[in-house]
């Protein structure tokens, strides 16, 4: 009984890893627009993925309007085919769940499958309910506008739903029954990986999944337009960003300022290190505790904000003018405009980027202090012999990081300060990169600008990696 108990345990694992793989790749594709199922009809816009059409009924209608007002459609054909997505995304999250429960023991186990059977059930129902909303969009007044179609990606997730069903039925067949006095258990391994997936799915969506509009730099494209292979045109970009001459020359000149506003930075880069020890060496908890707030706030204030205090005090009828009876308009004077940057910046940063270093003078052992003391030493004496040394580390570590991240400085800062004239000394590159493809509709050459900026990135974090084990013997990454 026991060794048919154990074949029908691993039995059981080998479906599960099967439940597994297959509830990961409907996840997956949910956040791709090409894999749609919902997508019966032309009315649906062709960048709409799954998840959007699932969670956003504004989005799912905004080509609609015209097809309402003429009653082409009927809305509760569309009401059905959103509510079908949005149980599909519920089918999945259950899947998702049942996955994350069969790394447990029997006892969770158990629970999971009920998960999983009513995550493929739903998941089916909601195909069903995309069903539904395509037989009532092919009897359209209009189907040479509707264009009701049962897309290849609907039939994909009826292969995932059928699986699903197959497994997780299955899997409840195979699992023998815990004992009634056990308990929910899972390995400190299993437990340590679910905690981190919600952070590793969050990169993925946010910094990785963009990364499937590097595709806009193979093809000739409008914003609006589709992407079909007659608009494909190689490496077109590419060699444009090197051949034709005012490009290259806004490359070199945006180049320069990114280099130098981003190197003032790594320049000034022991001020914080420098205000956290000597925050930390005032005696008073309370007062500390008001400086540390009072700079730290203004990290958390948007550039759009900071605009308007510099607004307030620099412009022609801010309060500088206003004391000295001038009429100067310092924001939009092009004259030392990567100091002025830098001198906000910091303003702005330096109480936040203090506070890692805060954080690592609380690690010194104080013992250090009280033997320097003992031995004579004087306030400044134990800062610099015993603060900077223990603090050292970490600056190297976050100065390489800087130095790996030279090329991407942000663009909010510039953005909001940008003007005519002083747009030849303060445009960066991410601020050209939104400038040539938001401003000017160049997508193709801003997303290859974009693509090189990154590999540089990659290429420069490696190599300050490298640097890093080199020298001090430790590695960044």
């Amino acid at each position: 009984m026991k060794q048919e108990l154990s074949a029908r345990e691993r039995m059981a694992g080998k479906i599960g890893i099967i439940q597994r793989i297959v509830t990961l790749l409907s996840l997956f594709f949910v956040f791709f627009p090409s894999v749609n199922p919902a997508r019966v009809s032309a009315l649906v816009g062709r960048t709409l993925s799954l998840f959007t059409s699932g969670v956003s009924y504004a989005r799912l209608t905004s080509e609609m309007g015209r097809a309402f007002s003429k009653d082409w459609i009927s809305a509760v054909s569309i009401r059905i085919l959103f509510a079908g997505s949005a149980v599909i995304l519920l089918g999945i999250a259950l899947s998702c769940a049942a996955s994350c429960m069969s790394l447990g023991n029997l006892k969770l186990k158990s629970y999971g499958k009920w998960f999983a059977l009513s995550g493929s059930v739903l998941m089916g129902v909601g195909l069903l309910l995309i069903w539904t909303s395509y037989l009532q969009l092919l009897g359209s007044s209009n189907p040479g506008k509707v264009e009701a179609a049962i897309p290849t990606a609907f039939y994909l997730y009826v292969v995932f739903t059928a699986i699903l069903v197959l497994t997780s039925s299955s899997f409840a067949l195979l699992l023998p029954k815990p004992p009634a006095d056990s308990r929910c258990e899972m390995e400190a391994g299993y437990k340590l990986f679910l905690m981190f997936l919600p952070f590793a799915m969050l990169c993925f969506v946010f910094s990785y999944l963009p990364l499937y509009g590097w595709r806009y730099a193979f093809f000739e494209y409008t914003a609006g337009s589709d992407l079909s292979m007659d608009k494909f045109v190689g490496f077109h970009w590419f060699t444009t960003l090197l051949s034709n001459e005012a490009t290259r020359a806004d490359i070199l000149r945006v180049l320069r300022n990114t280099l130098a506003m981003s190197g003032l930075g790594i320049l000034t880069g022991w001020l914080p290190i420098a205000f956290a020890i000597f925050l930390n060496e005032i005696k008073n908890s309370r007062f500390r505790r008001i400086i540390q707030t009072v700079t730290t706030i203004p990290n958390f204030i948007s550039w759009v904000l900071v605009y308007a205090i510099a607004l307030a005090i620099f412009s022609t009828d801010g309060f500088i003018n206003t004391m000295t009876g001038g009429d100067v308009n310092y924001l939009m004077n092009s004259s030392h405009m990567w100091l002025k940057m830098l001198l906000w910046g910091t303003w702005k940063g330096i109480g936040w980027s203090a506070i890692i270093y805060i954080a690592g003078i609380s690690g010194i052992d104080q013992q250090l202090y009280e033997a320097a003391t003992v031995d004579g030493a004087g306030r400044f004496q134990r800062m610099w012999h015993i603060t900077v040394p223990g603090l050292l580390p970490t600056y190297f570590v976050m100065l390489l990081m800087s130095i790996a991240g030279i090329l991407s400085n942000g663009m909010d800062q510039y953005l909001v300060f940008s003007n005519a004239r002083n747009k030849e000394t303060i445009e960066v590159l991410d601020l050209y990169v939104y400038n040539l493809g938001i401003q000017n509709g160049i997508i193709p050459l801003s997303t290859v600008v974009g693509m090189v900026k990154s590999i540089v990135s990659v290429i420069l974090l490696f190599g300050a990696n490298r640097f890093s084990k080199a020298v001090r013997g430790e590695s960044i990454v």
